[in-house]
């Protein structure tokens, strides 16, 4: 069991992938973001999530989007890359590219066509912790990837695997960060994947927030995050509630359609979202616009 600190502490910020016109990836633009997002308060980068549409880019294209998240934040924050595959050989080769290029952790979603068993997916994580030193964030996502992994096989792995040394937690489900952290005795660095749930996903103990929603909403995550490290509940409190409609608002319409059409709002052109997503539609943008402003018009926005 891995008992040293965590790596990664407090908002980890998923960029999305930009695209030129021809569906090129626009790095140019990657470079803009990553920047963006560093001196939005952002602990942690974490390129090639769902955010970043790592489903839909082939191999060259992934890796290009690593090598270049990694180059352009040169060691100001850490670098966590996500790797998703059907099956363990490309998990494997995705990892290893990830630790060639110099991120400094990779986070492992597991996919799949058939329902896995719980012994399928440990020796799935065991065998890319196997190939890589790189520490591993377990994630769950059972609404992306169709797979629910529960906390005790999380735990399990978290014991049993040397670099598994984290877990995102993304099913909405608050109960489980509860049980994760009383199944390892507090020893297992648990970070929130569900923005409705940043609140109440720090008072139960949360090590951090993974969240797409510092490309719209800058410094907002942060601060909630700092309000809670100063133990002042009532400004959390406040401060979440007021970016409350803009984090359901990113989730019901998809992350990286939501975060393309509200960065292209704000000036930074980063391409439209790779088919078969689609775009924003009008009356979509009209309330991501109102929304956007309510929240940079309080007096919380400076």
């Amino acid at each position: 069991m891995s008992s040293h600190a965590p790596l990664l502490k407090g908002i980890i910020t998923y960029p999305i992938t930009p695209f030129n016109e021809d569906g090129s990836i626009n790095t140019n633009a990657l470079n803009v973001l990553i920047e963006k997002l560093i001196h939005s308060g952002s602990n942690a980068i974490a390129p090639l999530g769902s955010t970043g549409e790592s489903a839909y880019l082939n191999d060259d294209e992934w890796t290009l989007v690593a090598e270049a998240s990694v180059k352009k934040v040169a060691k100001r924050l850490p670098v966590i890359v996500g790797v998703s595959e059907l099956t363990t050989q490309n998990a494997i080769k995705r990892a290893k590219i990830a630790e060639r290029v110099g991120a400094d952790a990779i986070m492992v979603l597991p996919a799949s066509y058939w329902k896995l068993t719980d012994a399928e997916i440990f020796t799935h994580y065991a065998t890319i912790a196997d190939a890589t030193s790189l520490p591993i964030m377990v994630y769950n996502n059972p609404a992306t990837s169709g797979i629910d992994l529960s906390p005790e096989l999380i735990v399990d792995m978290f014991k049993s695997i040397s670099n598994v040394t984290m877990v995102k937690e993304s099913t909405g489900d608050i109960q489980r960060m509860h049980k994760i952290n009383v199944l390892s005795q507090g020893d297992l660095p648990f970070y929130n994947g569900s923005n409705p749930l940043a609140l109440e996903a720090f008072a139960a103990g949360a090590t951090g927030w993974c969240t797409a929603a510092p490309n719209l909403i800058s410094h907002w995550p942060k601060k909630l995050y700092d309000a809670f490290q100063a133990n002042d509940i009532d400004r959390a409190r406040a401060l979440f509630y007021q970016q409350l409609p803009v984090l359901e608002f990113i989730l019901k319409g998809g992350l990286p359609t939501t975060i393309k059409a509200g960065l292209k709002r704000a000036g930074l052109d980063v391409g439209v979202p790779r088919r078969p997503l689609q775009p924003l539609g009008d009356s979509q943008l009209q309330q991501l616009g109102k929304l956007l402003d309510a929240l940079n018009g309080s007096p919380e926005s400076n």
